[in-house]
């Protein structure tokens, strides 16, 4: 851990969360197993606004983040694809090959789904919001399940073949 970050668990609707926050930003936002334990630490200013983002995410009642993001992590192309699914609107999707061609890049989808598993900020950067072409979620690192859960929370329709429903 570096000197200026700071780690805190957040108990979230889809499972425990660890939070890691440095002074230029959210650094990492992990699903956390059960036996993860970590002080629930508010005593960082972005971490404060992290905790109040996420509380008010879950509720229902945020729509867009606002806390700052640490983006020194990944190659040039994964900040470059994090950045283009930060454009994605809360309670939308998008395919691979839609955020490849997006970028000015659509032969990339198999790239933009490989960064999209290596974002290390998931939920506030939403690769839970990217789908395979015909509906299906596709995967997710922490349990297509957990996609599940975001985007139902978000208004989407998910079937029991984990298909989007209609209306997308």
């Amino acid at each position: 851990m570096k000197n200026d970050e700071q780690v805190s668990l957040y108990r979230s609707a889809v499972g425990p969360l660890e939070l890691r926050v440095s002074d230029r930003g959210v650094r990492s936002l992990s699903f956390a197993g059960d036996s993860f334990s970590a002080p629930e630490a508010l005593d960082h200013p972005i971490m404060e606004k992290l905790v109040a983002e996420l509380n008010r995410y879950f509720s229902g009642d945020l729509k867009t983040f606002s806390v700052p993001l640490d983006l020194t992590q990944g190659t040039a192309f994964e900040r470059a694809v994090w950045q283009e699914l930060l454009r994605i609107p809360y309670g939308e999707t998008r395919s691979y090959a839609e955020v490849a061609a997006a970028m000015g890049q659509p032969t990339a989808a198999r790239a933009v789904g490989s960064a999209n598993g290596k974002n290390c900020i998931p939920i506030l950067i939403p690769c839970h919001r990217v789908i395979k072409a015909d509906g299906r979620l596709g995967g997710y690192g922490s349990g297509v399940h957990v996609k599940k859960a975001l985007l139902e929370l978000e208004g989407l329709a998910v079937d029991e073949d984990l298909r989007l429903g209609t209306g997308r």
